[in-house]
């Protein structure tokens, strides 16, 4: 970490073992544990997160090569599934450094079949691939004979291992009827059976998101892949007010705060207009505290006037628009206030809290977007 940022991450290796913990607890010891470090760990860094949970976790799920091989480079051991498209382009790299792949087109397999690739998975101990089975949420995967022609195809490629399949849930998470994944998990069920019946039998059989995993235990199988609620949030209030229903409450606790600091502080009069555009003006005579933090670090633009950062402890609204590396807080309540005191803009000062599900219903987004949206650049560090 440079001395002394402007902005900075802390990553809570507590709170993530603590999550870890309380979501296993809710699953059978036969099940492995993927930590879903896509996106930069939802923000929160990926090579902190991975090396802060890399002895309680079995699996890692990442987006794409380039984030499974940070992993590989940073000493990690375990298997990495990359979770999103693997350019044909990069089959060689997921051989050379044994990250598992989804596969969920033919144009894979074809690829698949080059004779180089081939040498290389005889000497590198084969390509892992994991089925992606379509059904339901029209994304990647693919379903009935299509999938038993992919899985054929794979199937009789030298070299090729299927080890996993897996399927992904599209109304899990925001609502209280689950009858459309029941229909996604029977319709799993049957082509698992399909691709038995075929003489195709993947050692891991996977659903589960981190809502499944909290709701449902027959999603699990072999293995659940934990992104959200890993990092101590709940996927939706829906799915929580589901949780609690069933009496299946793990305690999470969220690993992340973002801080910075007081910049500037200044007195304002009466009427004064605030920030770019001129759009706000205060009611009284103001004390205004400049922070050096705006859009670029990833801190929305439709939080201006209507943000909510912490400092001393306090409760202080943006101003103001949010401009591209900084933005203003009406820190007039705010007794003692001085440059370079902390500002948490996500987490707890004293006994207040901003979460980052309060800044998403503030910007009419999710908490997934306002954490995995921070800039990848501001130091992360774990504590």
């Amino acid at each position: 970490m440079p001395p002394e940022p402007k902005t900075w991450i802390e990553v809570s290796k507590k709170a993530l073992k603590q999550n870890i913990r309380a979501i296993r607890s809710h699953i059978r010891l036969k099940t492995e544990f993927m930590a879903v470090v896509k996106s930069n760990a939802y923000g929160h860094g990926l090579e902190e997160t991975a090396q802060a949970v890399s002895k309680s976790v079995d699996w890692f799920g990442v987006d794409n090569v380039d984030e499974g091989l940070v992993l590989r480079k940073q000493g990690i051991t375990q298997p990495i599934l990359v979770l999103g498209y693997t350019r044909q382009s990069r089959l060689e790299d997921c051989i050379r450094n044994k990250l598992s792949f989804v596969v969920s087109a033919m144009e894979t397999a074809q690829a698949l079949r080059d004779p180089r690739l081939i040498r290389l998975c005889a000497r590198y101990g084969g390509a892992r691939v994991h089925l992606k089975i379509e059904t339901g949420t029209m994304r990647q995967g693919t379903e009935g004979s299509e999938l038993l022609r992919l899985a054929n195809a794979l199937k009789k490629t030298p070299g090729v291992v299927i080890e996993g399949c897996s399927t992904h849930y599209a109304n899990i998470e925001d609502t209280t009827d689950h009858s459309y994944a029941e229909t996604q998990l029977a319709r799993f069920k049957k082509s698992v059976e399909a691709l038995k019946k075929g003489g195709i039998v993947p050692r891991w059989k996977h659903t589960a998101c981190s809502a499944a995993t909290l709701l449902f235990p027959e999603t699990h199988f072999d293995l659940v892949r934990v992104g959200i609620s890993l990092y101590g949030h709940w996927s939706s209030k829906e799915t929580l007010a589901v949780a609690k229903h069933n009496k299946r409450t793990p305690d999470l606790h969220p690993a992340l705060t973002w801080k910075t600091i007081v910049a500037q502080v200044k007195r304002v009069v009466k009427g004064a207009a605030i920030g770019y555009g001129c759009v706000e003006r205060v009611a009284r005579p103001s004390k205004i505290a400049v922070l050096p933090v705006g859009y670029w670090d990833g801190y929305d633009r439709s939080l201006s006037g209507a943000g909510i950062v912490l400092i001393r402890g306090q409760r202080c609204k943006i101003v103001g628009r949010v401009c591209m590396n900084m933005c203003m807080a009406d820190v007039t309540d705010v007794p003692g206030i001085s440059v370079e005191d902390e500002v948490v803009l996500i987490g707890r000062q004293k006994q207040e809290r901003v979460t980052a599900e309060e800044i998403a219903a503030i910007c009419g987004t999710i908490q997934y977007e306002i954490l995995t949206r921070i800039n990848p650049l501001i130091p992360r560090i774990v504590v």
